[in-house]
């Protein structure tokens, strides 16, 4: 059969199980996800493991499509009533769950410090995927989705930064020598900022061809076609899309006389392309990597979690926010997935050994879990905050 048929396959069943599962009030983000456990390789294989790698560009468009609606959340107008508060609440959410799990892991579980320093750097990451689906599917609006966007968007920039350092010092002890500051702070910086420039350098591109369209079709045109390249140039440069596609949309969300046009074009096409993202994310996921989480990974899932909840709910309160953001930001930030398995990968052949494959099956196996858990938990932040009026 070719990829085309097992596509199909993979809309279909992620549209019949999210429904079955909206009876008893999950997600549709749960039921594309459990759909694809489903007709993978873990239950019924109707869509082979070879086909699902075949698959991969779909999840590579969506992810680019994904940033691209996150980068309306950073719009100059808003961040300014916010102030400093978005940056630093990344920063304290992030950096404390990261010293959470490192000293956890070397004080705890007695550990060596460049296993521990590449497990903990990768606690940083969060799937802005997940909850940014959440979000669209209850239509959830209030103070808590408007700090949720931004922090979820920067903490992966974060995220690469906190990993460049870890892994420099992680391969200095490993080889005996002093870690070089250019491989520690220049390299991860550089990629960033690579990202931000080209994204920038694109949304100002869009903007000046969506002000000289008119038509609803040549603007949905342009916008794919902008944000294709863009997640081709990342894929070149070996940067983060996530990044350089945010800033796409945060330049059209600034610059664009009524962005809120360019957004909503694309929501009759996106629908589709996530439900087929996070329902080929299930099939991938292997569930035997659960049976080797080991205690490491019990402790990993937990601290991550705690610490996130903890650094989130110590900066809201620095900052005076609502209850409704203090209290439940953490949970919402708890989804893990595409970064962290992609930054286990390179931690993997970095330290490489057996501490190497244990970092990738514990990020793997965590990573399964909270696919699964991490939308419900979105759900929860959202609904208790209030942010959801109304299910639908």
């Amino acid at each position: 059969m070719s990829t085309i048929y097992y596509l199909g396959i993979v809309i279909l069943a992620g549209i019949f199980t999210a429904k079955v599962l909206r009876k008893f009030n999950f997600p549709n983000v749960t039921g594309y996800l459990i759909a694809g456990v489903i007709i993978g390789h873990n239950v019924l294989n109707l869509v082979p493991q070879d086909t699902v790698t075949d698959l991969n560009i779909v999840s590579e468009v969506a992810l680019g499509f994904i940033a691209f609606s996150i980068g309306s959340s950073f719009r100059i107008a808003d961040l300014k009533k916010q102030g400093a508060s978005t940056i630093v609440i990344t920063l304290m959410e992030s950096l404390v769950a990261m010293l959470c799990v490192l000293l956890v892991l070397v004080f705890a579980l007695h550990q060596d410090l460049p296993f521990a320093l590449m497990i903990s750097a990768i606690a940083c990451a969060t799937a802005p995927a997940a909850t940014l689906m959440v979000i669209r599917q209850y239509n959830a609006r209030g103070p808590l989705v408007d700090t949720l966007l931004p922090v979820v968007a920067l903490d992966d920039a974060v995220g690469i930064m906190a990993f460049g350092v870890s892994a420099s010092v992680a391969k200095a002890i490993v080889a005996g020598s002093v870690a070089d500051f250019t491989t520690m702070f220049l390299v991860p910086l550089w990629e960033i900022v690579l990202a931000l420039a080209i994204g920038i350098a694109l949304g100002f591109c869009l903007v000046f061809f969506l002000k000289r369209s008119s038509s609803e079709g040549n603007y949905l045109n342009l916008e794919i076609a902008v944000i294709l390249v863009g997640i081709g140039l990342a894929g070149y440069f070996k940067i983060s899309s996530l990044l350089l596609c945010m800033a796409l949309g945060a330049v059209v969300a600034n610059v664009l006389p009524n962005p809120a046009k360019a957004f909503s074009i694309l929501n009759p096409l996106t629908t589709p392309i996530f439900l087929a993202f996070f329902t080929i994310s299930g099939a991938a996921l292997d569930l035997k990597a659960l049976v080797n989480v080991g205690v490491i990974g019990i402790v990993y899932l937990v601290v991550r979690a705690a610490g996130k909840w903890l650094g989130a709910y110590l900066s809201c309160k620095m900052f005076k926010k609502e209850k409704g953001v203090t209290n439940y930001l953490g949970i919402a930030l708890m989804p893990q997935a595409g970064v962290a398995l992609g930054l286990s990968l390179t931690a993997a052949n970095l330290i490489g050994g057996q501490h190497g494959m244990q970092v990738r099956t514990i990020i793997l196996a965590t990573t399964v879990i909270y696919e699964l858990i991490g939308p419900l938990a979105a759900k929860f932040a959202l609904k208790r905050s209030g942010a959801i009026k109304q299910e639908s």
